[in-house]
């Protein structure tokens, strides 16, 4: 055609067809049209086009500019049910003819019309073992290449379920236009459950920030559910999604009566929802799934044909995924820290697990990093005499759906490399690509560069070249640029997909030539990051400190860590718990360690000498026996605040008992001393003081203290819980963090409030699904990260559009909020009632004025506050 798909889609709304299966299903067809096989509808491409063509004509008719090819079953899993997996290209290029044809006949030159080929998902798993990658990849290079032969305008890769089966389909689809000559633009939609997820749980940021890199034309939503569960994902897609954005969804949620299931949203009902996300979304390409029929589309194109696009600003936020969660490079406060320990070369425990085959032990060291606070996971299973393919396949697969953090696939084999690849649906990191044999055809970086390529990675680029490892700061700057430079050029990477490794070395040997290793890295990172802004940075930490004992280790690797932060590093291959935060290390000990780092030698001064000298017999048992003296010489208010900084459960208890003995209330002492604690982690952790993971043992302390003191809490008998009030507690989707909001859930329940708290990381279709099903008096967000903020901001815009305002008000509560933000910004977006609790008795004494004015009491608000917010209007 003359018009192309991509080129008139950036001029106005296209609109699809709506469903085919129903559609066949009402044709009335015998055994015979399936050829004796019941139910397979591929199979009338063959049988009965007359019926198929039928069906395209009807939506033409409508109106449709797109119509889906009848292949959605072409596929290896779902034909080999029948036996005739051999049919795939016949049965695809059959359908991709039959509405080529009808397309033609109702095309103009004015007014072209489009063929969708469809690939369906079929009814294997590839993450869960059912079938293997490289199978249904070459199944679907039959399918796609057979639909393209038959003249398909674009290949639609729908109702996605599994990460790892919409990357066969891609790949297979991208080989099969690369053979065909062919620039077909492929489409990508995933189906999310009414649970928030795809079928394997995948969020759909973890979705988007698999299947972008992969090389797609436009994502998007469709099947499983209705317009009205789809408004929160395609919201996240508007705002993060580079590419266009699609949607085709049921015809609401199927009712079952007793004469069989049907869609209840009617054409104009269907029409008014995706006007509101074209509008509000800026979707280019809508359609229908099931239940919609050609009328369906018909009063679409009557309200939407010929409209042209709402222009989107999408902010991407670059990083990986495991099949379940989106992980950015960019950590709030803290590097990106990707765990060591399950790598063949550094960990010991792992070796011997791997080598003895007890996957099951390997995958517990995987968990318990995850549990320590680290992001990724560093998976290398290079050792001598080993099939590592196989040990990667098998580690791979099983981290898949063991863990929940992205994947950095460690090897110096490609072909250890890509099977990793074939067994992970979401986004990994490739570590590493190096120039250590140059970059000719026969190179190792020559040859790594098309996998990672293909299956959309992001890679760690050590500063290797031919000469060997790059030690001097003018030598890795210049590598450094050699690399990024092809990796962006010739291999169309993104700068925010390289995560530069300026190598890391000893430096307490005593030697003159490594005495300057660790300045030349941190001077190396902060000019490569000046130059190329938006790249990333990596590093083994803990080769810093080679040789040293573990105490040492512990202090030198925790300040280099945090020097080559304030350099510009944004993410560290480091055992997340074995490092400290500044504010916890001894002061003269921080001071040798950053003179050795530095190598400020003076006459009289060696720093390495002294370095060696201050740690002279300390082993990490004694200098936690030290730390707990310290602790004990504390005064009992201080040592318990202290308890909760430096994340010390070791005597809590007793410290809890005596306070109580001495007359301190639980309530007392949670709001003077813990939350206190709490108040200083946070300062510390908001200013890059402290990382994450002790973030998160503090909070763990918090969390088992306030459990130890709540049986010793008096209820309330004021009121009965039912009768005092309902509140849904949940912490925002994206957010990990929960302190805070079991604080609330205690102080709230031990005051005759009735809570249901639904947990972490909860969409806003889950949290109001809650308070439906509770009959909540109000709902309860928090949040620790700063981008929960932002979440907040669209569960309140997505609870505005859904009319729900005047039954649930909102209290929001979390580190990164400020009143003034939630005053000023979020209760201008929620017709409803939307209050900010500083904390967990704020949010107690909220609550009772919430529950005042619900029986007919004075409204809530703060008089000084909105005196002050209208003087200002």
């Amino acid at each position: 055609m003359s018009i192309s798909l991509r080129d008139l889609l950036a001029d106005r709304i296209l609109i699809a067809d709506g469903a085919m299966g129903t559609m066949l299903h009402a044709a009335d067809l015998t055994i015979d049209d399936f050829d004796g096989l019941e139910g397979c509808n591929e199979i009338l491409n063959a049988t009965r086009p007359d019926v198929v063509r039928g069906v395209h004509d009807a939506y033409l008719a409508a109106g449709a500019d797109c119509v889906e090819t009848n292949t959605f079953g072409a596929n290896l899993p779902n034909l080999a049910e029948y036996g005739i997996s051999d049919r795939i290209r016949e049965l695809s290029e059959a359908g991709a003819r039959i509405a080529r044809e009808a397309a033609d006949a109702y095309a103009t030159p004015e007014r072209p019309r489009f063929v969708l080929g469809s690939m369906g998902p079929g009814t294997k798993l590839p993450t869960l073992g059912h079938a293997s990658y490289a199978s249904l990849r070459d199944a679907y290079q039959e399918n796609a290449a057979g639909m393209i032969a038959g003249g398909a305008d674009a290949l639609i890769i729908e109702t996605c379920q599994d990460l790892l089966q919409v990357k066969a389909a891609v790949v297979g689809a991208k080989r099969a236009r690369d053979a065909a000559g062919r620039d077909v633009p492929i489409i990508c939609q995933v189906a999310m459950e009414t649970t928030g997820a795809m079928l394997l749980g995948s969020e759909i940021g973890a979705a988007l920030t698999a299947i972008e890199p992969l090389g797609v034309d436009l994502i998007g939503l469709n099947c499983s559910t209705g317009p009205a569960e789809m408004g929160e994902h395609l919201r996240y897609l508007s705002r993060h999604s580079r590419l266009p954005v699609s949607v085709m969804p049921n015809a609401g949620l199927p009712v079952l009566t007793a004469d069989g299931a049907y869609f209840p949203l009617g054409p104009d009902e269907m029409a008014d929802a995706l006007e509101q996300f074209v509008d509000d979304y800026g979707v280019g390409l809508i359609g229908g799934c099931c239940g919609t029929t050609p009328e369906h589309i018909r009063v679409l194109v009557e309200r939407l044909g010929g409209r042209a696009p709402v222009a989107r600003e999408p902010k991407p936020e670059a990083g990986v995924s495991s099949i379940y969660h989106h992980v950015p490079f960019a950590q709030e406060a803290s590097v990106l820290m990707v765990g060591e320990r399950t790598n063949a070369n550094g960990s010991k425990a792992f070796r011997e697990s791997m080598l003895a085959g007890d996957w099951q032990a390997c995958v517990d060291v995987a968990r318990s990093q995850a549990r320590d606070g680290s992001h990724l996971l560093d998976l290398c299973v290079d050792y001598v005499g080993r099939d590592g393919t196989r040990d990667m396949r098998e580690l791979a697969g099983r981290f898949a759906t063991a863990s929940t953090l992205p994947i950095v696939l460690d090897s110096t084999e490609p072909a250890v490399i890509e099977a990793g690849l074939e067994m992970l649906g979401g986004r990994c990191v490739v570590n590493s690509v190096n120039f250590e044999d140059g970059d000719g055809p026969d190179s190792r970086y020559a040859r790594i560069m098309p996998v990672v390529k293909e299956h959309g990675a992001a890679v760690v680029a050590l500063l290797i070249d031919e000469e060997g490892q790059a030690r001097t700061r003018e030598w890795k700057v210049r590598v450094a640029c050699r690399l990024i430079d092809d990796l962006t050029g010739r291999w169309g990477m993104r700068r925010e997909d390289i995560l530069i490794d300026a190598l890391t070395f000893p430096i307490a040997t005593g030697q003159e030539e490594t005495r300057r290793d660790g300045i030349e890295t941190i001077e190396a990172i902060r000019e490569i990051a000046a130059r190329y802004p938006g790249v990333n940075f990596t590093a083994g930490i803990s080769n810093v400190s080679f040789g040293l004992n573990p105490a040492a280790r512990q202090v030198l690797n925790s300040v280099f860590l945090h020097e080559c932060a304030q350099a510009g590093l944004t993410s560290a291959i480091v055992h997340a718990s074995k490092i400290l935060p500044m504010a916890r290390i001894p002061d003269e000990q921080r001071e040798v360690a950053l003179d050795l780092v530095y190598d400020r030698r003076r006459e009289g001064y060696d720093p390495v000498q002294r370095f060696l000298q201050a740690f002279e017999g300390v082993d990490a048992a004694s200098a936690r026996a030290t730390r707990a003296e310290e602790l004990a010489a504390l005064p009992l208010d201080e040592r318990l605040k202290r308890r909760i900084i430096d994340g010390e459960r070791n005597g809590l208890e007793a410290d809890l008992d005596t306070a109580m003995a001495q007359g301190r209330a639980p309530l007392s002492i949670i709001n003077d001393l813990l939350l206190d604690g709490m108040k200083v982690v946070g300062e510390l952790f908001g200013s890059g003081q402290m990382q994450l993971p002790f973030v998160l043992q503090s909070a763990e302390v918090m969390k088992t203290a306030v459990a130890y003191l709540e049986p010793h809490m008096e209820k309330t008998d004021s009121e009965d819980a039912a009768g005092k009030g309902k509140i849904v507690l949940a912490t925002v989707k994206g957010d990990v963090h929960d302190i805070g909001k079991n604080l609330v859930d205690i102080i709230l329940s031990n005051n005759g409030y009735d809570v249901v708290n639904i947990g972490i990381k909860q969409p806003i279709n889950a949290i109001l699904d809650a308070a439906e099903e509770h009959r909540a008096d109000a709902i309860g967000m928090s949040g620790l990260l700063v981008k929960s903020t932002v979440i907040m901001k669209e569960n309140l815009a997505e609870m505005a559009s859904r009319g729900v305002a005047e039954r649930w008000p909102v209290l929001l509560g979390g580190a990164a909020l400020t009143r003034a933000y939630v005053e000023d910004d979020l209760r201008s977006i929620y017709p409803g009632q939307v209050h900010y609790a500083r904390d967990a008795f704020e949010g107690l004494s909220l609550m009772d004025r919430v529950m005042a004015a619900k029986r007919g009491g004075a409204p809530v608000v703060d008089p000084e506050r909105e005196a002050a917010l209208a003087a200002r209007r």
